[in-house]
């Protein structure tokens, strides 16, 4: 698939299930994939942070991504998420995701390390130069402390790696997003800003084209509503839907995946606990946040179970 071809739309970046004895659950995991197909996702992206790409082994990713490619058949695209601690093995992460039949790749920076600018760069060719479809760099430097991508790197990226479709960002640094696009659609007209979160509505305004929505497993109609509004230009209509969703996004601020995942069986769809290190929500709290989600009155037109 080629960048021409390729928009990413409405992402959906779904957890991943896990076993009371913390293996994969699969077959939770074909329901959840239908659930987000079902309900609004014009393409998937996986395994991401929120499904816990940190804590799968080399070995469970490559067999996770050909499982999930092959429930979805071809009814959206799948966006793999291959970054690494190492340049070497993001780049076969990559070559996997395009071999399995990913439609485009996306990275971060590298794991522990906190390389200058120009092996930053060197690090982001070699894994896009590895594959044939999109890339994406995904720039979240709240959890990637210690590294930032620069307009300047973008720029430098665009002339060296010729699939380098666009950024995917949860920065929330306005000047850069504008920048950025500003300079890197002189060099390539159809490079893609992505919010990295459902902040659509001051992206959009920017130029932002699609999103990556971890809240869709939760609220999936919301997170419909405010994408097809803001591609419409009618970001003053947006407005309730961003605040409702901000709203979810406000409880489960803190508690991370676990919070997610207390969410999503709140729902009605229990995809299990998180794999430790981290730790599920204990009874108390998850009981509270049933309870404060339940309050939003915006979740209750949400589908409640599968």
């Amino acid at each position: 698939m080629t960048m021409s071809t390729f928009a990413p739309g409405l992402v959906h970046t779904p957890v991943t299930p896990f076993m009371p004895d913390r293996r994969i659950d699969h077959d939770c995991y074909a329901r959840l994939i239908a659930f987000h197909i079902r309900n609004g996702a014009d393409a998937l992206a996986l395994p991401m942070h929120a499904g816990e790409s940190v804590s799968l082994t080399d070995a469970e990713r490559r067999v996770f991504l050909e499982f999930a490619i092959k429930s979805v058949a071809s009814r959206v695209p799948v966006i793999a998420h291959v970054s690494e601690a190492g340049t070497s093995i993001a780049a076969d992460l990559a070559r996997h995701a395009e071999a399995a039949g990913a439609a485009a790749i996306v990275a971060t920076t590298p794991y522990y390390w906190t390389p200058p600018a120009a092996m930053l760069l060197e690090h982001f060719a070699q894994i896009g130069a590895a594959v044939n479809i999109p890339f994406y760099i995904y720039n979240a430097p709240e959890e990637m402390h210690g590294t930032r991508i620069s307009t300047d790197l973008c720029l430098e990226l665009v002339e060296r790696v010729a699939n380098f479709a666009g950024v995917v960002d949860l920065s929330l640094d306005w000047q850069f997003m504008i920048d950025l696009l500003t300079y890197a659609r002189r060099k390539r007209p159809d490079f893609a800003l992505i919010a990295g979160t459902e902040h659509l509505v001051s992206a959009a305004a920017i130029g932002a084209t699609a999103m990556f929505a971890p809240l869709a497993g939760i609220a999936p109609r919301l997170v419909r509503e405010l994408y097809d509004r803001c591609r419409q230009d009618r970001l003053a209509e947006a407005r309730p839907a961003q605040e409702a969703i901000a709203a979810v996004r406000h409880l489960l601020k803190g508690g991370g995946v676990s919070s997610l995942k207390a969410a999503l069986s709140a729902m009605g769809r229990d995809c299990g606990v998180p794999r430790p290190p981290l730790h599920a929500l204990d009874a108390a709290s998850a009981t509270r946040l049933a309870a404060d989600l339940a309050a939003i009155a915006a979740l209750r037109d949400e589908p409640h179970g599968w």
